[in-house]
């Protein structure tokens, strides 16, 4: 058997980031990620191509989605090299300073074991690695992204403060030193031009600045997002002992032998072949980093919890959904009563934030804090909307149509020119146009408990829990509809089903400053299992507040540190 330093599970922002740092340090590393390779142009847009797009090994289905779905929360994430970044809406924020506390069931707070002072430096080496870059909201073209000045407008209006958000997207062709204080003269942001990198990187690719078309959430086929395959995973790629990168290759279980070291069993996929025939392998390591997401590490962590009794009874405990909700801004209108021009389809998917005050904050807000964003979508939705939401008005304009033509058939009608009756086949875009979709995120409960039932994981959450929040968050999106002469509705899963759709999964795995209150230290190791690491949203014991992905990488960089250090 082959035998590492270190083998990492999962290639998202907890694991990518330990990789590429264990690595740099002259650490053999192999990183193991179930999912495949995507290089620029190899996200599907055809029905075909989506319908392939899902991962279930049994099914033969080796694509990007995955869908964990339970009878509070279900979740939407990634399977594939780079992890969450692939279909992320790259915002990149800092967690509030005074939110680093969590409120337990008696009223009192427990802080984190680590607050905002400790991982600012974190903070600042993520950033700067990832190329992360504000909205640049005051140049053309990306002032005309009409989403961005509405969600300004109902700040403004409500007296709430808005933002523009730093993205892991190039905007500009060139490295961005710090995102707060960009080179506008000598680098400024350009549409779609080429992107200089200093090295190759993994995939070998082409990239080019930001196209503004909405694709985001269903993976850049211009390579203009800075996901983690092309910036730390490539990096990984570029050292004197670069990190072994296995894709296709999905952990089952592992253990701790008596010489202390790890056999990490794992299957190796081929695509075309369901995962019955899948070839099973096997490496040892002398530290192991269990990456593979909130779920992910949960599932394989109670499933081969019988070999690490230093787990403890914490494991599972403390699921958080990150106070996500998914709402609709439905026909906004202008000043004049017409239809306001929205077009959600332009520009990335996420550009700005409204963050509403926490009781936290001492500025004599109540309540928990929460972030509402901007929400787009590729073109190809705004068409099935348009079609869904005008069913009886796309059969008469279609009547009308077939009628102009049967009339221009048999020679009643001489006009040659379709033009303005294929305008008026498409109709008015009233909805597609003049809607957009708000993403919330704040202080949910983390209330939730994951187990094992059978070979299934299962997730007990209630949304009752956090109902304060969720009033607030619905509230505020009604109030922003209104301030738009909109319409505001609820995702039909949160109002029909009582079910929270999260893109932000969080908890299991809690840091805790004593095992008998988590089942990691501050530092990402399990107590009691020296040489065993979580290093992805699982661990963090509660909701981040606004999109916790920065937050999970730069712990992940001080987990690395610290056993790099301690190697030293």
């Amino acid at each position: 058997m082959e035998h590492f330093d270190a083998v990492v599970v999962g290639s998202g922002f907890g694991g990518s980031v330990m990789t590429y740092r264990l690595a740099e340090a002259g650490l053999r590393v192999c990183l193991l990620e179930r999912g495949k390779s995507y290089p620029p142009g190899s996200f599907p847009r055809s029905p075909h191509g989506m319908k392939q797009n899902f991962w279930d090994p049994s099914a033969g289905l080796y694509g990007m989605f995955s869908i964990w779905s339970f009878p509070g929360t279900a979740a939407l994430v990634s399977s594939g090299l780079g992890g969450g970044s692939l279909i992320y809406a790259n915002v990149l924020i800092r967690k509030d300073e005074k939110w680093f506390t969590d409120q337990k069931a008696d009223g009192t707070y427990v802080p984190w074991p680590v607050d905002r002072k400790t991982l600012d430096p974190h903070y600042s080496v993520v950033e700067k690695m990832m190329n992360v870059q504000q909205y640049p909201f005051h140049r053309a073209p990306y002032n005309r992204t009409a989403k961005t000045a509405a969600m300004q407008e109902a700040a403004g209006k409500l007296g709430h403060h808005w933002q523009l958000l730093p993205l892991a997207v190039s905007f500009r062709t060139r490295q961005v030193d710090d995102w707060r204080t960009p080179d506008d003269t000598n680098n400024p942001p350009e549409f779609g031009a080429p992107i200089q990198e200093p090295a190759k990187n993994l995939h070998n690719a082409h990239r080019c600045t930001c196209r503004l078309c909405g694709e985001c959430d269903i993976g850049c086929n211009y390579g203009s997002k800075n996901t983690l395959d092309f910036t730390y995973l490539s990096a990984a790629t570029r050292l004197p002992r670069p990190a072994d990168i296995r894709t296709l290759c999905e952990v089952k279980s592992f253990d701790r032998a008596a010489d202390g070291r790890f056999h990490v069993r794992y299957v190796r996929h081929a695509e075309g072949r369901t995962s019955h025939d899948a070839s099973p392998e096997q490496v040892t390591a002398s530290k192991l980093i269990i990456s593979a997401g909130t779920f992910g590490s949960n599932y394989l962590l109670l499933k081969n919890r019988a070999a690490f009794p230093g787990l403890g009874s914490q494991l599972g405990r403390r699921y958080s959904g990150n106070g996500d909700l998914l709402s609709f801004i439905l026909r906004a209108t202008g000043p004049d009563g017409n239809c306001r021009h929205i077009d959600a389809t332009y520009g990335p998917v996420i550009t700005s934030a409204i963050r509403v005050s926490d009781a936290l904050d001492g500025n004599g807000a109540t309540g928990r804090g929460f972030y509402v964003e901007d929400g787009g979508f590729p073109s190809f939705l705004a068409w099935l909307l348009e079609t869904a939401s005008g069913l009886p008005d796309d059969l008469r304009r279609t009547y009308e149509f077939g009628k102009r033509l049967l009339m221009a058939r048999i020679g009643i009608d001489l006009n040659p020119d379709l033009a303005a009756d294929l305008s008026r086949l498409i109709g008015d875009c009233v909805t597609s146009n003049s809607s957009f979709p708000v993403l919330a995120m704040g202080r949910d409960n983390a209330t939730g408990t994951t187990t094992l039932k059978g070979k299934y994981l299962t997730c007990d959450w209630k949304r009752q829990d956090s109902d304060e929040l969720y009033r607030r968050i619905t509230d505020t999106g009604q109030k922003i509809a209104d301030s738009l002469g909109a319409r505001y509705q609820d995702n039909p899963a949160y109002e029909f089903f009582n079910q929270v759709m999260t893109a932000h999964p969080l908890g299991g795995c809690a840091m805790a400053t004593r095992k008998g209150e988590g089942v990691v230290n501050e530092w990402g190791e399990v107590f009691d299992e020296p040489g065993l690491y979580v290093a992805d949203g699982s661990i963090l014991p509660g909701p981040v507040g606004p999109n916790p992905a920065l937050t999970i990488a730069a712990l992940a960089d001080r987990f690395a540190t610290h056993i790099v250090e301690s190697r030293r």
